[in-house]
């Protein structure tokens, strides 16, 4: 049987260093939640990934996500895709020591149906 993590909303995959890559459509979408211009939105809120091919979200100082504002995502409803993915869909080494997502043995049917929740809506919606 297939094991689904059950996102906790603990934001540890949020305190991470790293690089939220982002699509022109999830520019075009956090500008708006902020209510400024993508323009004054990537000016603000982006850097140039490290493969130099797109922009990613800028972190914090200590490596923690711009949007992490102590326990909650401040842009949750529009958060980008990849962060929705996580933990069942991409993770980073090391993950499980800090995650506390809840491993469930699941259906193939089951399993399938939630990762198509989470490639629509995320984490929060299953």
């Amino acid at each position: 049987m297939p094991i689904f993590l059950e996102c906790q909303r603990c934001t540890a995959c949020c305190r991470w260093p790293g690089q939220v890559r982002l699509t022109d459509a999830e520019i075009t979408r956090l500008a708006a939640f902020h209510g400024v211009s993508e323009t004054d939105f990537i000016q603000r809120y982006t850097r140039l990934r490290h493969d130099r091919r797109g922009l990613a979200l800028q972190e914090k100082p200590d490596g923690g996500c711009i949007f992490l504002v102590g326990d909650d995502c401040s842009v949750q409803p529009v958060k980008p895709q990849q962060c929705r993915n996580f933990p069942n869909l991409w993770n980073f080494p090391g993950f499980e020591q800090t995650c506390r997502a809840i491993p469930r043995e699941v259906s193939a049917a089951e399993y399938h149906r939630r990762i198509e929740l989470i490639k629509l809506r995320g984490n929060d919606q299953i």
